[in-house]
């Protein structure tokens, strides 16, 4: 196996402060970046920042988040987690993305999605009964913006383009651009028929359920034509010294960021039982170090993938615990799965 990458993801959720209120907004924007600072002196591989547009989470604009970040780092590569392409426009997106190359040195990574939340549809103009047709297309036009040649590019939700360029061009290579799936098989056969790699969100239930999706993008790839293509798992967890101390710190908040977003789509409320047995066989990395790298090599060795990330935040959860989190995930975690892995070496 290649050498595993192992990043972190966060969505900016609105934490809470010493006295347990909500943080402003613009506060919990410069903890982010505190976060990406800590995770690059860790040396861990990568941080996303998820978009989002509703009051829970502060990180509406990640690649601006991300160029701050890029601005006090020197290794840790920076992307989204995702970028709303169906709501968004595929030149300005490549244009902010390969700005923040160009002031990261080339670490931008994007991950484009559909997005699982839909404020940023009506916020933007967008209608929901296009959710699909706006997410082919644009990314049909992003794909042509990766070559870095004029574009000629004709479709129903955006302007044409005719013998277009767009800049600021790539000083090297190219742009490192993903597709964010959460489950569909269509979405997998869409990653593979455009040649982009696969980011599977796996944010319940048993890691290995994913395994027929892996399957799928491999053999559409090979009837494509395609190359083989990095693979890569978002998934919810949290480090702590100790696998009680990671259950009941990060619990509560768990459970009224679940709650809260389950009501708006009909989920009854998490029960403990249910979070307990996320941890112990389901897609919640969570626990001590030791815990957590097991549960990371596991997920890694029945998937085949080259990247996990694990999305650490979850609601109020205090920075000063997100900082320890991801300071116990860089020290032990990472070493440790690389050591799994059969990755030692690296």
């Amino acid at each position: 196996m290649a050498q595993i990458e192992l990043g972190l993801d966060t969505f900016g959720d609105v934490t809470a402060g010493d006295d347990g209120r909500l943080n402003p907004q613009a506060r919990v924007i410069r903890d982010v970046v505190e976060e990406g600072v800590l995770a690059d002196q860790l040396g861990i591989d990568f941080i996303g920042l998820g978009e989002h547009h509703r009051d829970d989470f502060a990180v509406s604009a990640p690649d601006v988040v991300l160029a701050a970040i890029a601005a006090r780092t020197k290794r840790i590569r920076l992307g989204s987690a995702v970028t709303v392409l169906s709501s968004d426009d595929p030149v300005r997106v490549f244009e902010r993305f390969s700005t923040l190359d160009a002031v990261s040195n080339g670490r931008a990574e994007v991950i484009l999605g559909r997005g699982s939340f839909t404020e940023s549809f009506p916020l933007f103009g967008y209608d929901l009964d296009q959710y699909e047709e706006l997410f082919e297309e644009k990314v049909e036009l992003f794909v042509k913006l990766l070559e870095q040649t004029p574009v000629t590019w004709r479709g129903n939700t955006r302007a044409p383009l005719s013998g277009q360029r767009v800049f600021p061009s790539l000083e090297t290579g190219r742009l490192t651009t993903w597709i964010g799936v959460g489950g569909s098989p269509q979405s997998v056969i869409r990653a593979a028929r455009h040649g982009l790699p696969l980011m599977l969100a796996i944010i319940g239930g048993d890691p290995r359920r994913f395994q027929p999706y892996v399957t799928l993008y491999h053999r559409a790839l090979a009837e494509l034509g395609k190359p083989a293509l990095p693979i890569g798992v978002h998934s919810p967890g949290y480090v702590a010294d100790t696998d009680a101390q990671a259950r009941e710190e990060f619990w509560p908040d768990y459970k009224t960021m679940r709650d809260r977003i389950g009501g708006e789509r009909g989920w009854p409320p998490m029960q403990r039982a249910h979070f307990d047995a996320e941890a112990d066989q389901g897609a919640l990395h969570l626990g001590s170090p030791e815990t957590v790298a097991r549960k990371i090599g596991a997920t890694v060795k029945a998937l085949g993938v080259s990247r996990f990330d694990l999305k650490y935040s979850a609601g109020r959860l205090a920075h000063g615990k997100l900082m320890r989190c991801i300071e116990l995930y860089g020290s032990k975690v990472v070493p440790l799965v690389r050591e799994m892995v059969g990755d030692a070496a690296a």
